[in-house]
Order: structure tokens, then sequence, then C-alpha cells
């Protein structure tokens, strides 16, 4: 795997904390501008700010029709931590959607 590669995955991990710990930050009590200063909601914001830097090296090598649909594979694991961390459901639907962009994800990523 190439440093494109690697920096794609970073982007893609730390986009994915980044949204954690927004939506962490939204759980507690208070207004939009306690959430937005809230210590979680600031560091995600960070978090964002470097996955999109990440992303920017992954685009130098790697054709945007190809590393754009690979973040998709964040939706797969935003919906298990969902359910396991913060009580979302996770019927049959989500189950069977999360199964469809995972083989998309895998199909582009085969053919770049």
């Amino acid at each position: 795997m190439n440093a494109h590669w690697l920096a794609l995955a970073a982007a893609i991990g730390t986009s994915l904390f980044g949204q954690v710990l927004l939506k962490a930050g939204a759980t507690g009590e208070g207004g939009f501008l306690t959430q937005l200063f809230r210590l979680q909601t600031m560091v995600g914001l960070g978090l964002y700010a470097g996955a999109a830097l990440l992303y920017i090296v992954a685009l130098r090598r790697i054709p945007m029709s190809v590393a754009l649909p690979c973040t998709a594979f964040s939706y797969v694991v935003a919906v298990v931590i969902g359910h396991f961390a913060f009580g979302e459901s996770l019927g049959a639907a989500k189950v069977a959607a999360v199964a469809l962009i995972s083989l998309g994800v895998v199909l582009l990523a085969a053919s770049a």
C-alpha cells in the first residue's frame, strides 16, 4: 500500500473519529452554542480539518472517482458505532444498506 492510500485510510479514520466526537458533543444539555464550544465538538471539528488535509494528499494520486466513494466505508463503521455506543437502531434495512455500501467500496477500490 503506497503513501496515498495510507493517507486516504487515515483521512477516513480521522473523519470518523471526528464524527463520533461531534455526536458525543451533541448529546449533552444546553443549546447550540453550548454544544459548539464543548471540548468533544471542538476536537471533532479539528479532526475534520485534519482529515481534509489527509484527503488532499490522497487525491494527488488517487482518482476522485475512486477516493470519494471509498470514504463511504466510514458509513459502515458509523452505523456500528452508532448502534453500540449511542444505542441507535440497527434493523434489517440498515444491515442491507451497509452490505451494499461495503460491496460498492470494495469494487471501486479494486478498480483503481
